[in-house]
C-alpha cells in the first residue's frame, strides 16, 4: 500500500467513517486503517435469517427530530422507522401492572430530578448515591442504568450523566444502522486487517507502525475505542499519559443483545416491550416482534451482562429463555428459536459497548479530544460532550476532528468542506 499521506485515520467506525468523507472533500491525500475485517465498528447489521437484519451494536437513530444522520440515511435509500420507541409501551407483564409503571415513571423522573439538581451544583458523585434510601423501584432504575449506561449508577458521574442531550425522539432503520453507516464508507480509501500498534510523533513526520508496514503522515486522526488507549493496544512515542488516563476514566459499558425467532409470533402483541423482572437489577428488556417481524430483541447490560459473557458462548440466550418462559409461560419456550446474541466486550476491538464517565471524571472528556501539537486529533462517541455512547455523536465529532486536521494542515480548504455531514 502507499506508504504516505496527507492524514491517516486510525480506525474506521462511524467517527473514522466520517472523518474520512470530511478529509477526503478537502482534496487531501487520507487513507483509514481499520484492525477489523468490516467498517462500522460498534455499528454492525448481520442477516439473522432471510429478509431479518439486525442490529449487534448500535440500533437507535437517537434525537432523531435533531440528529445529523437521519436524512442522509433516508437520503441514501434506507428506511426510517418513525413508530414511538417500544421502552413506551409495557405489555403482557402482569407482575408490572399500569399502576405500577407509572410508579416506576415517576421514580425515575424524581431521581433524574435529584441527579440535575447535584450537577447543577458542580456534585460529581456516584449516581447511586442519590437513588432514595429502600426506594422500591431502586432496583429497576438500576436496570435502566445497564441498559442506558452499559453500567449500574454506582460506577457514573453525576455531571456526565446530566451532560447528555436527548430531544427523546428515537427513529430506526428498517435496514439496519449498522448496515446505512457502513454504506457511508469509502472503501477505495480503507484498509481493513490492519491494526495501528505505535503512533511515533517524536520528529516533523508521523510515522505508524501496522500490521502491514509502516506509515507516514503529515496528521493523524484516532477514532478508536477508549478501551484501546487505555489498555495499551495503541500507544504513542512519546508517550501521552493523559490521553491514556482520560481512556480510563470513561471505559466502556456493556450491552449486550439476544435475538430469538418466533415460530408463532401472533401469539405476541407487535411492537411492545417486557421488563423480565421489576425486582431486581439483573433482567433484560425486551423488544416484542421489532418492525412488526417475527422475533424478539432482548438487552441486558451492565453485570449482568459481564457475568452471563463470562460463562461463554449461548449463557446469554440461555437466560433470556429462561427469563421468557418465567414470564410468559413454559409452553413459550417452544416458540423461541435463538437466531444470534453479542458479547461486545470480548470483542478484541471493542472491550465493551458505550462510554460513561467514572464519578468524580466529568472532564475526561474534554481532556481525550484535545489535538496534540496540532498534529494528533482525536474523535469517537466518548469524545462528544454530549452525544456520548451515540452513532451521531461519533459521527459529529470525527467531523470535529477532520475539521481541525484540516484547519491545522490548510486552513484555507476549510470552509470549502462543510457542506455536507
Amino acid at each position: 500500500m502507499q506508504d504516505r499521506f496527507d492524514v491517516v485515520v486510525v480506525g474506521a467506525g462511524a467517527a473514522g467513517i466520517a472523518a474520512l468523507r470530511r478529509l477526503a472533500g478537502a482534496s487531501l491525500s487520507v487513507v483509514a486503517l481499520e484492525a477489523r475485517s468490516r467498517v462500522g465498528g460498534r455499528t454492525h447489521t448481520v442477516l439473522a435469517g432471510p429478509d431479518l437484519p439486525v442490529d449487534c451494536g448500535a440500533g437507535w437513530v437517537h434525537s432523531a427530530d435533531k440528529n445529523l444522520l437521519a436524512k442522509p440515511i433516508e437520503q441514501a435509500g434506507f428506511t426510517i422507522d418513525r413508530a414511538p420507541p417500544h421502552w413506551t409501551r409495557q405489555s403482557l407483564n402482569r407482575d408490572f401492572p399500569p399502576e405500577d409503571q407509572r410508579a416506576f415513571r415517576a421514580a425515575l423522573n424524581r431521581f433524574e430530578d435529584r441527579l440535575r439538581a447535584a450537577a447543577a451544583a458542580g456534585i460529581d458523585r456516584r449516581g447511586s448515591d442519590f437513588l432514595e434510601p429502600g426506594g422500591r423501584w431502586n432496583v429497576l432504575i438500576e436496570a435502566f442504568s445497564s441498559y442506558y449506561n452499559g453500567a449500574e449508577f454506582d460506577q457514573v458521574s453525576t455531571i456526565d450523566f446530566v451532560a447528555y442531550e436527548d430531544s427523546g425522539v428515537n427513529w430506526r432503520v428498517s435496514e439496519g444502522y449498522g448496515a446505512a453507516i457502513a454504506s457511508f464508507a469509502d472503501m477505495g480509501r480503507i484498509i481493513v486487517h490492519c491494526p495501528v500498534a505505535t503512533i511515533r510523533h517524536d520528529r516533523r513526520e508521523l510515522t505508524l507502525d501496522t500490521a502491514k508496514g509502516r506509515v507516514t503522515a503529515r496528521a493523524i486522526v484516532v477514532c478508536v475505542p477508549t478501551s484501546t488507549l487505555a489498555d495499551g493496544r495503541l500507544t504513542f512515542s512519546p508517550s501521552l499519559p493523559e490521553k491514556s488516563e482520560a481512556a480510563a476514566d470513561l471505559p466502556l459499558g456493556l450491552a449486550d443483545k439476544v435475538f430469538l425467532g418466533l415460530d408463532k409470533p401472533d401469539d405476541l402483541p407487535i411492537d411492545g416491550h417486557l421488563f423480565g423482572h421489576t425486582d431486581r437489577t439483573e433482567t433484560g428488556s425486551y423488544h416484542l416482534r421489532p418492525f412488526g417481524k417475527p422475533y424478539i430483541e432482548a438487552f441486558l447490560g451492565g453485570r449482568c451482562a459481564r457475568e452471563l459473557e463470562a460463562e461463554g458462548p449461548g449463557a446469554t440466550t440461555a437466560f433470556v429463555v429462561e427469563e421468557l418462559a418465567a414470564l410468559i409461560g413454559s409452553d413459550f419456550r417452544r416458540n423461541m428459536r435463538p437466531l444470534a446474541e453479542t458479547a461486545w466486550a470480548a470483542d478484541p476491538w471493542a472491550l465493551g459497548s458505550y462510554s460513561h464517565a467514572l464519578p468524580g471524571r466529568s472532564g475526561c472528556r474534554a481532556t481525550l479530544a484535545a489535538p496534540v501539537d496540532d498534529r494528533i486529533f482525536f474523535a469517537g462517541e466518548a469524545t462528544h460532550p454530549h452525544f456520548y455512547s451515540t452513532v451521531h455523536g461519533a459521527w459529529e465529532s470525527g467531523l470535529r476532528a477532520a475539521d481541525e486536521a484540516i484547519a491545522a494542515l490548510d486552513p484555507d480548504r476549510l470552509r470549502s468542506t462543510r457542506s455536507e455531514p
